[in-house]
């Protein structure tokens, strides 16, 4: 039964720090590429949400695509990336396919299109644009990422197993405490236990000694009154004697 609940214990803890790890991870990544002016990445790849199908049909909104950082000079016609731009005057990350690459005085730009739109791009990007290339895509995990930025999501999955957590160690902080103290409380009371039974014998062992003095004392009287008697009964038997030899 012990090994069970131990086991059961090193579960539950593997299980929330792994729920914490994980989602604390994406929920940093993903609200850091929230920022119109940085992208954060871990290892040099980024996770995104896919908001939109301009794409499709290689990816579709709710995926989730990976992002790696790359120089732009190894990029060619054809690659898909991720840069900044502005659409509807807002700046924006958007993901599409390099359609044209041009280059003029050692500076490259690069005109994109989505797979599933009509027409290129309005805007033309620089390299200073780019913030990286597609590297790969889970299918609709996007939607999950998308949850895990937001605040009920926060609270959910991070929040949430953190207060689980933390009270499950304060619960078992108190449980070894008190057992502590129950064992600390044996272990006096059976010290308390021999000290007491030492104590108990040192006197009975007294009481005892204290009797065979008394007895021996007692002994030796009966034997010094003996030998007073017999010497009395000596001296009568002697006068008795003297007084027969005299009649």
């Amino acid at each position: 039964m012990k090994v069970v609940k131990k086991t059961l214990t090193i579960l539950l803890s593997v299980i929330l720090w792994a729920v914490i790890l994980v989602a604390a991870l994406f929920t940093f990544t993903t609200m850091a590429t929230k920022d119109s002016t940085r992208v954060a990445s871990i290892g040099g790849f980024t996770p995104l949400t896919v908001q939109t199908d301009s794409m499709a049909p290689t990816f579709y909104s709710g995926d989730m695509i990976i992002i790696k950082k790359v120089d732009p000079a190894s990029l060619k016609v054809g690659d898909i990336i991720t840069f900044h731009t502005i659409i509807e005057n807002q700046y924006v990350l958007n993901t599409h396919r390099i359609a044209v690459i041009d280059e003029e005085n050692g500076y490259r730009r690069y005109t994109t299109k989505g797979d599933n739109n009509s027409v290129s791009d309005q805007h033309i990007i620089a390299d200073g644009d780019i913030v990286g290339k597609y590297a790969g895509k889970v299918s609709k995990l996007g939607k999950v990422m998308d949850f895990l930025s937001s605040s009920v999501g926060f609270l959910v999955v991070i929040v949430l197993p953190l207060l689980i957590f933390f009270i499950y160690q304060i619960y078992h902080l108190i449980t070894v405490s008190m057992k502590l103290k129950r064992a600390t409380a044996l272990e006096t009371a059976e010290e308390q236990a021999k000290i007491l039974s030492a104590s108990a014998s040192d006197e009975e062992t007294e009481r005892m000694k204290a009797e065979a003095e008394k007895a021996k004392a007692e002994a030796q009287a009966a034997l010094e009154e003996a030998k007073r008697l017999k010497a009395e009964a000596e001296a009568q038997l002697a006068r008795a004697k003297e007084d027969g030899k005299e009649e």
